[in-house]
């Protein structure tokens, strides 16, 4: 990859006997926006404090810009910004002196007018703190992640709490930050979030990255379904591609090529007359990988890198 501008290698961080993160590795090229999902406890929130310099790594390497965000953090920190899941404000101040405070401390920042409005907070910025909902709060903390124009850009669950309205213009703002060249590591348990914003996914699950590639290419990994209520009388046909299983009175099929499957499908209610409610075909989505995952995991008590899609 041209212009790796974020770097994992061999990732490891154990916290006394237990190993959070397990050899762990990423590159992630400028400009380009990538998600690190996974359950709870993967290790996910670990390798990202790891780049922001919050955690040293026990053993591997961490790169971001080139430079080692800990040894080097003078230079990293005025080129990154860093969205925490949790702020810490200052809940007496108001939203302005919040954002004022922060000028005070950031390189090259952006007017206070301007990241009020960005954030659609101009009409919150004499309230306390302490008195915004906890998507409000969220929006400002976007707001002070990104107000020294970061060339690397982290985002911890930045959408928790928003209602969709806001979540949808969070998305706009940080497309709009991703066009200007920013690069943008997010973390979300959103994940139409993810399928929607990244240009590359990664999975973890243990302490191990499990899948990786495009929203597209992981969700590939599974099959498409078709679903039905079981028309009585009629035996069901074999789909070339399709695996049948019923559940009481639902039928499925999980296949590898949804339209001819379905056009096959279609073609036999038609010739024998079989009326197929509660029809329902589509393709796999991201929550059904990373549930699938989830659940691989809790079954075995680990689970095997999965082919990489490169």
């Amino acid at each position: 990859m041209e212009d790796v501008v974020i770097e994992v290698n061999q990732l490891r961080r154990s916290y006394g006997e237990f190993e959070a993160v397990r050899g762990v590795s990423l590159a992630i090229g400028r400009g380009e926006l990538f998600a690190l999902l996974g359950t709870n406890g993967a290790g996910k929130t670990t390798t990202i404090e790891a780049l922001e310099g919050l955690q040293r790594p026990t053993s591997g390497e961490v790169r971001v810009l080139g430079l080692d965000p800990i040894a080097d953090r003078s230079a990293v920190r005025p080129r990154t910004g860093v969205m925490l899941q949790h702020g810490g404000f200052t809940g007496a101040l108001t939203v302005r002196e919040t954002i004022e405070s922060w000028r005070a401390l950031t390189v090259r920042p952006r007017a206070t007018r301007d990241m009020l409005e960005t954030v659609e907070l101009a009409d919150r910025a004499d309230v306390a703190v302490e008195q915004l909902s906890g998507g409000e709060g969220r929006r400002l903390e976007l707001a002070l992640a990104v107000m020294g124009r970061p060339e690397v850009l982290f985002l911890d669950e930045p959408t928790t709490g928003m209602d969709p309205a806001s979540r949808r213009r969070t998305w706009d703002v940080i497309r709009e930050l991703q066009a200007g060249g920013t690069t943008i590591l997010l973390t979300t348990h959103y994940l139409e979030e993810a399928e929607v914003l990244a240009d590359r996914v990664a999975i973890m699950q243990g302490g191990h990255i499990v899948s990786r590639g495009t929203p597209e290419e992981v969700v590939h990994t599974l099959p498409a379904r078709i679903t039905f209520r079981s028309p009585e009388g009629s035996d069901l046909p074999d789909l070339p591609h399709g695996t049948l299983s019923v559940d009481g009175d639902r039928v499925a099929y999980e296949t590898r090529d949804l339209q001819g499957d379905l056009s096959q499908l279609l073609d036999w209610a038609t010739a024998t007359g079989v009326r197929l409610y509660g029809l329902s075909a589509r393709p796999a989505t991201l929550e059904d990988v990373f549930l699938d995952i989830a659940g691989e995991h809790d079954n075995a008590g680990h689970r095997l890198e999965r082919e990489e899609v490169r």
